[in-house]
This record gives structure tokens, sequence and C-alpha cells, in this order.
């Protein structure tokens, strides 16, 4: 019988974008070099990133700081919505910001984004087959994040509205067999000189 390892899900958003999100300025270059370094002495076994430029980008700058840990680009770690609530499952004093939030989803998006979801909950999250403990990294986008990280918590899915990452920020859970999985790290810019901190997030919430 196939015993059971934990699973170390390190979760990254993609360095800092040009206006047009066409790939990354080069602060986030710098970024994801640093983040790169900083995952050095993991022992990492796929790096995974979003299809587009800058998730890409950034997964590369990643993995050439790393020996040998392949890259795999996969749609499931996309830039996408991944739950839409309805006006009843929300707080009555945030419902009006959130609803306006989501006005601008595609029917295409509400109903894709949730499949695509559901995907990365199959493909990232719970302890792995056999007896060796496995680190993943997943390079993404704010949302993927915080929907994996509002699992883990066991919050309701609308909760993954209002929590955000920073750009080549780390945020690191823990899936153990037999446990509830924890939330090691979340948010964390400690790789990051102060002038390349906070970025991705408006100014009057940085801290």
């Amino acid at each position: 019988m196939t015993g059971k390892a934990t699973r170390y899900l390190c979760l990254a958003r993609h360095g800092e974008a040009s206006s047009e999100e066409s790939g990354l300025t080069e602060n986030g270059r710098r970024q994801a070099v640093l983040l790169g370094r900083r995952l050095r002495d993991l022992p990492l076994t796929a790096v995974h990133h979003g299809p587009l430029p800058r998730a890409e980008q950034t997964a590369r700058l990643i993995g050439d700081q790393l020996e040998n840990v392949p890259l795999h680009a996969s749609e499931v770690a996309g830039d996408y919505v991944p739950h839409v609530p309805d006006r009843d499952d929300l707080p009555v004093e945030s419902a009006d910001f959130f609803l306006g939030f989501l006005a601008g989803a595609t029917e295409e998006e509400r109903e894709h984004g949730p499949a695509l979801a559901r995907r990365a909950l199959d493909m990232f999250t719970g302890p792995v087959d056999g007896e060796q403990d496995r680190y993943e990294l997943v390079v993404t986008h704010n949302f993927l994040i915080a929907w994996l990280v509002r699992d883990a918590m066991h919050a309701p899915p609308w909760r993954w509205l209002g929590l955000n990452h920073c750009n080549a920020a780390l945020t690191v859970i823990r899936y153990p067999p037999g446990r509830p999985a924890s939330v090691l790290a979340t948010n964390d810019m400690r790789h990051l000189p102060t002038e390349l901190r906070w970025t991705g997030f408006p100014p009057e919430v940085r801290v």
C-alpha cells in the first residue's frame, strides 16, 4: 500500500509587469532573480507557471537560479476569476464593493474560471503519494494565490476576495497527511530590498 507524504506548495505572484502587461519591468526581472536565489536551497521538484508572459518570464528567471528544476506551463496556473459569489454569500457591508469589482467578468470567465479553480485544487493541494515530501513552486497571479490560501484556511469560497499578494512575494502552504493544511508564510518579501517590496499594491495599503 502506497503511503502519503507532505506537500510543500510555494506560491509566488509574477514580478512587476509593464503597464500593458506584455512582460516584466526591470524591477520585475530583479524581483524574479532574487526570489529564485532565495529558493535555491529548497529541493524543488517542479516550477509550474501560467501561460501569460509576465508569469512565464518570472518562472524562467527563477528557473535560471535553480539547478535542474523543470518548468511546466499550465492554464490551471493562469489568471482567472476562481469564484463569483451571489450577493447573499457576502457580508452586507462589503457586498456592493466586491460585486462591483467582479462586474467586469464576462460570462465565459464566470463559467471557465471556477472549472480551472477546481482543477487547481486537484493539481496543487493535499498530501502526495509516496514516502518522499514534495516541494513545488507555482508562479501565478494574485487571484489563484488567494483562492488556494482561502482553501487552506477552510474559509468560504467568496473569501478569496480581499486577499492580495505583492509581486514576487512568497506564500508557502504545507499539506501533511492526516492533518489540516497550514499556511507557513504569506506575502513574504524578505528576499527583496526595500525598493522592490510592495509593488502591485496601492500606496495606502503598504506597510
